[in-house]
């Protein structure tokens, strides 16, 4: 599946969490403003309590190199066919461009198409154009509108 030789994407555990808040630090994304380790622990404990959100690792050489997030929620509209969504993408700024980002989101994909969801969305800023590019060329089509209210930071 993967388009890279070597490279294995598979379900995160703790021990993956000091790599994969490395990939958010990026100026792109969290710019260098990530969790406290211990906070980050807490947080991904908390995801067992979903009936079908995992956390994801792209792994090269024992290497993390890319992350993901894929939530399948159930719905009660659409005949009961649940939705996938899929949130914080995030591939190793060395491997832009080299089929990692490509390879997680098909496997994201094809987990939601095992789930039987009717679609699968992401959300990206506005301004990131090359990663609006990028989901296009995997089939993703601009579809209505995003809307969002800022909350107040709440602790998690």
């Amino acid at each position: 599946m993967a388009e890279i030789d070597g490279l294995v994407i598979r379900d995160a555990d703790s021990h993956d969490l000091a790599g994969v808040l490395a990939l958010y630090a990026q100026p792109d994304l969290d710019d260098g403003a990530i969790l406290p380790l211990h906070d980050a622990e807490r947080i991904f404990a908390r995801f067992a309590r979903y009936p079908d959100y995992k956390l994801y690792v792209a792994e090269l050489d024992g290497r993390i190199v890319g992350t993901f997030a894929l939530l399948i929620m159930d719905n009660l509209g659409h005949l009961g066919a649940p939705s996938a969504i899929v949130e914080d993408v995030a591939v190793g700024p060395v491997l832009h461009g080299r089929g990692v980002g490509r390879a997680m989101l098909r496997y994201a994909m094809a987990r939601a198409s095992e789930k039987h969801c009717y679609k699968i969305v992401l959300s990206s800023n506005a301004r990131r154009e090359r990663a609006h590019s990028f989901y296009e060329s995997l089939g993703f089509e601009r579809h209505g509108f995003s809307f969002r209210v800022l909350l107040e930071q709440v602790p998690a």
